[in-house]
């Protein structure tokens, strides 16, 4: 199977490795610098933007496609110059072919699940995006399956949790605090690409699969852990309702803090997908010791 990874970042990057030897791999990058990392994965590096359908050409026919984009972090408009409009051109793009791909994934996210008052979300839970930027990945997501569908491609999302790993790990958030309550829901960066290889290679056609550990954990809990296992004193804790009130959040922050859920992976392990790294027990080790070394 020939695999055109758009938008080869942090998962993306880790994808390639993972399908190196048994698939043909071509990863798809913005900039020369990001070229040469997908190039260093043994992968085949194409220089391309997807919200350019010309510049899309150069990217050879594939099998399947995995839409992998970043927006950089900005706002709502940026987002959906990449997620929508960059998502629509490539379908279009490769849909057009006389060789179309026949496989789509989207990597999404959690987000747009909204607030469910602390209780567990699954993928027959309504989404209900709170913000301005999940409400673009909301439509992205029907881009990927309704669009894609009408272009001829299947398409699946996969939603992803909070993503951490290399470079990721983000200890000093947890060790110094204060530690706002709330709950975390991750998947380690292996274990999001591994799900979208295991959702190739297996021929998953769900609409959509919540790619996330087994274990969500109270953000308070997870940092006296860490502390514990790092050697160093607990951090200082807050409610959510002290956060609030030091008033230097964005209307975005604010929701974001305010919106609680648990989201489950039975649907996932259910297709047969087994984690490297099944909770944060597993997926921080390598971290922890690191920071003890």
């Amino acid at each position: 199977m020939r695999v055109a990874i758009l938008g080869c970042g942090y998962v993306g990057l880790e994808l390639a490795r993972q399908l190196q030897g048994d698939h043909e791999v071509v990863g798809v990058r913005r900039s020369e610098a990001g070229v040469d990392t997908v190039r260093e994965t043994g992968a085949i590096a194409v220089q391309a933007d997807v919200t350019d359908a010309d510049s899309l050409a150069v990217v050879p026919d594939v099998d399947a496609l995995v839409f992998a984009a970043s927006s950089g972090g900005r706002g709502a408009d940026a987002a959906r110059e990449v997620y929508v409009d960059g998502l629509r051109t490539a379908i279009d793009a490769f849909a057009d072919r006389e060789t179309p791909p026949e496989r789509l994934i989207y990597t999404s996210s959690t987000g747009v699940y909204g607030d469910h008052g602390g209780d567990w979300v699954d993928e027959s839970t309504p989404i209900e995006p709170t913000t301005e930027k999940t409400e673009v990945l909301a439509e992205a997501e029907r881009v990927a399956t309704e669009y894609a569908a009408e272009r001829g491609i299947d398409g699946t999302v996969a939603r992803f949790a909070g993503l951490y790993g290399p470079d990721r790990y983000r200890l000093e958030r947890y060790l110094e605090g204060p530690v706002t309550a709330g709950y975390l829901n991750m998947v380690h960066r292996d274990d999001a690409a591994g799900a979208v290889r295991f959702f190739l290679e297996e021929a998953v056609h769900d609409d959509a699969v919540v790619v996330v550990d087994d274990e969500p954990v109270d953000k308070h809990a997870f940092a006296d852990w860490l502390a514990d296992e790092c050697g160093v004193e607990r951090p200082a804790k807050q409610s959510k309702q002290e956060r609030l009130a030091a008033s230097d959040l964005s209307d975005a922050a604010e929701r974001r803090i305010l919106t609680s859920k648990r989201c489950s992976n039975a649907r996932l392990r259910e297709l047969g997908y087994e984690f490297r790294y099944p909770t944060f027990r597993e997926g921080y080790r390598a971290a922890i010791d690191a920071y003890r070394n």
